[in-house]
């Protein structure tokens, strides 16, 4: 009972060799841990400390809770970028209320999976088939290294409900590429890549990481500036600037005030006058809400291709004027956000800046209804594609290592992962494939590793932090993408396509619809599911059934696919494959009268039942009345192959005593021959 309720307690008593594979394990990994987190944490639209406060609490009570001993919860692409998406609509990226929406929504997931896994709901998982997964994988994956392409170039990305009116937006702004961050970006590519391929022992992620922060700080690649307005010399950039500012002031001015009015009005009843005004309001509110936001994305876009050089005044100030041109590798000056009133430029690229050092602090959730139902939906697809990712990667590891799986237990350990996480200042957490492919190869022994990386974490937040400051973040977005890009399965969908032509479609339905519904990934699964049942209930409604024929070896199969010709022209031979069930009773009489209609001389019609598993109220009375018909028409309906639980249900109906127990038999050879006797005359040649 004590293992149950804590699982841990299988690691004790520790053995030294255990203690040593567990410790280089958990060294390695956290120097994957680190940069990782912080990259995920960019994606998630979070400050990058966040992505380390995830990586410390949550990877410590999933690996204590779960069931696998290999798996590396923490943060994940896909989940950080599913949880930016279904935050994006309520609050502005960077604000106060963005984050606090993202521990919110940590906190419902983990709700979600603790239930799942205390009721023993991990089945729900076969709701999403292989080609779902498939065809939704290939798709995020390319949408997240995609959403990263920005941070390649150099430019914003506007932040929509279409990603890929979004991307158009980023491709349209190539010629306005900051050369440096391109660098940078390919160049941490590409050396990942190469030591991956060639040095596979060495953390690559962390060497990337130190190289970059070494040679930005080295080269001054932020390059920021604060100025006065009255330094923009152009009248129209400074305009452009002070537009752009005034907006995003009022952005917050609006969201400050629906605050205010949501508060007001849970405290109100509904049927009060100042209920409705407030409603009222409110809704105007969420109007200019979203006519701002539309307006703030295409000012950035506007306002980032002004590029502006200084010049020396004869007082000895600078003043900004509008270049006439600029190439990718010229130092010319962009608009970078404001300080107060006045404006910070930068001439040069992103970097993560200043990360707050110390413990995560210890913050409840906002527990407001009306964004809890918002983000309800959300929070269940989440859920269970992190249990699906989580999921999948147990069961690679596990068939090398033949360890026992739990899934509903490991819906526990994440779950709790996830709550206390959020409590905690972290976003949503699962598990990672390629930290717990690492771990396993490297020799973790027990879930210890885990929280060995944890506290590598833990050492990071308190110590080096401060060195973390010139990381550029096109070399975050480059350690994303090296991870993404390697879940792209194309073949995986082809062979799906191939054994079952419905498995692809599926597949690739998916995949199309995740790709136009992006960034609201969690439509696609949902759209994937519910073609998956559709397909599975019209398979359902019309199984296939045949008239048999006989080979020359004297086995039956199918006249018509087998160019066979039938067996007699005074009965029909019909095989069944489905149950006969409510969905499908009025299909199965419909496969009846059409066999006979084609053999008007027919006395009798013999089903093979081998394939009827079950038989329902609906079937049972469809039977009984397509007997008697038949019966009253001169034809005799026999049954031949009843599976028991079919016997068994034909019985507790009474209806062997209408079909006729002498036209009910054990199998189709017995059956057959019966018929011979009967029509002896009937025998085609």
């Amino acid at each position: 009972m004590l293992a149950k309720i804590f699982p841990f307690l299988k690691w004790f008593p520790p053995s030294g060799e255990n203690l040593r594979a567990d410790l280089i394990a958990g060294v390695t990994i956290a120097m994957i841990l680190v940069p990782q987190s912080m990259a995920y944490a960019s994606l998630a639209g979070l400050p990058v400390v966040y992505g380390l406060y995830a990586s410390f609490l949550p990877v410590i009570v999933a690996s204590m809770w779960g069931a696998s001993r290999f798996l590396h919860t923490g943060p994940v692409a896909m989940l950080s970028l599913m949880s930016a998406a279904a935050i994006e609509p309520l609050a502005s990226r960077g604000t106060e209320e963005f984050i606090q929406l993202s521990l919110l929504l940590a906190m419902l997931v983990g709700v979600l999976r603790l239930a799942l896994g205390l009721f023993r709901m991990g089945v729900l998982i076969n709701l999403a088939s292989h080609p779902v997964i498939l065809g939704f994988t290939n798709a995020a994956a390319l949408i997240i290294g995609l959403s990263l392409l920005n941070s390649f170039l150099g430019v914003p990305m506007p932040r929509s409900d279409s990603f890929l009116a979004d991307l158009w937006q980023v491709a349209q702004q190539v010629t306005s590429v900051h050369g440096p961050t391109l660098v940078f970006g390919l160049g941490a590519l590409g050396a990942l890549y190469w030591l991956r391929a060639y040095l596979p022992k060495l953390p690559g992620v962390l060497i990337v990481v130190i190289a970059g922060t070494v040679i930005s700080a080295n080269i001054d690649f932020e390059k920021v500036r604060v100025v006065e307005p009255q330094q923009v010399a152009d009248a129209s950039a400074r305009a452009n600037f002070e537009s752009l500012m005034a907006d995003q002031a009022r952005l917050k001015q609006v969201k400050d005030q629906q605050k205010l009015i949501t508060n007001q009005l849970q405290e109100l009843s509904s049927d009060d006058q100042q209920s409705y005004i407030l409603q009222a309001d409110l809704l105007r509110l969420k109007g200019e809400e979203s006519s701002l936001k539309v307006s703030l994305y295409a000012k950035r876009v506007d306002t980032h291709q002004i590029v502006l050089v200084p010049k020396e005044q004869e007082n000895g100030q600078l003043s900004y004027h509008v270049a006439e041109s600029s190439g990718p590798f010229t130092t010319v000056w962009r608009w970078a956000g404001y300080d107060n009133n006045n404006f910070k430029l930068s001439a040069g690229g992103a970097v993560v800046s200043s990360i707050p050092s110390g413990l995560p602090s210890f913050n409840v959730p906002m527990l407001d209804l009306g964004l809890i139902s918002d983000l309800f939906a959300v929070a269940f697809i989440m859920a269970m594609i992190g249990f699906m990712e989580a999921t999948s990667i147990s069961r690679a590891l596990a068939a090398k290592t033949r360890e026992k799986l739990d899934p509903n237990q490991e819906l526990i350990g994440q779950g709790l992962a996830n709550i206390v996480g959020s409590f905690f200042q972290s976003y949503v957490v699962s598990g990672s494939f390629s930290r717990s492919a690492v771990a396993a190869r490297v020799g973790a022994r027990t879930g210890f590793y885990a929280i060995i990386s944890a506290l590598g974490v833990l050492l990071v937040m308190l110590f080096l932090t401060d060195y973390l400051y010139h990381l550029p973040k096109a070399v975050l977005a480059a350690i994303v993408m090296s991870a993404v890009f390697g879940l792209i399965d194309f073949k995986s969908m082809l062979h799906a396509w191939q054994v079952r032509r419905n498995d692809g479609i599926v597949g690739l339905v998916t995949f199309a619809a995740t790709l136009l519904m992006a960034p609201k990934l969690a439509d696609g699964v949902l759209i994937g599911v519910a073609l998956t049942i559709l397909l599975f209930l019209a398979n359902t409604m019309k199984p296939r059934s045949e008239i048999l024929g006989r080979r020359a070896n004297g086995s039956l199969a199918g006249a018509a696919s087998h160019d066979l010709a039938p067996i007699s022209e005074n009965y029909v031979v019909m095989r069944f494959d489905g149950s006969l069930i409510f969905i499908n009773a009025a299909h199965f009489e419909q496969a009846v009268l059409k066999s006979l209609s084609e053999f008007p001389e027919a006395k009798a019609i013999l089903i093979i039942g081998q394939g009827i598993n079950q038989f329902d109220a609906t079937g049972e009375e469809k039977l009984r009345a397509l007997t008697k018909d038949l019966k009253a028409a001169g034809v005799t309906l026999m049954l031949a192959g009843l599976k028991r639980q079919v016997r068994e249900a034909l019985e507790r109906a009474n209806l062997q005593e209408v079909i006729g127990e002498e036209n009910i038999f054990s199998n189709k050879e017995i059956a057959l021959k019966r018929l011979e006797e009967r029509f002896p005359q009937g025998q085609l040649a």
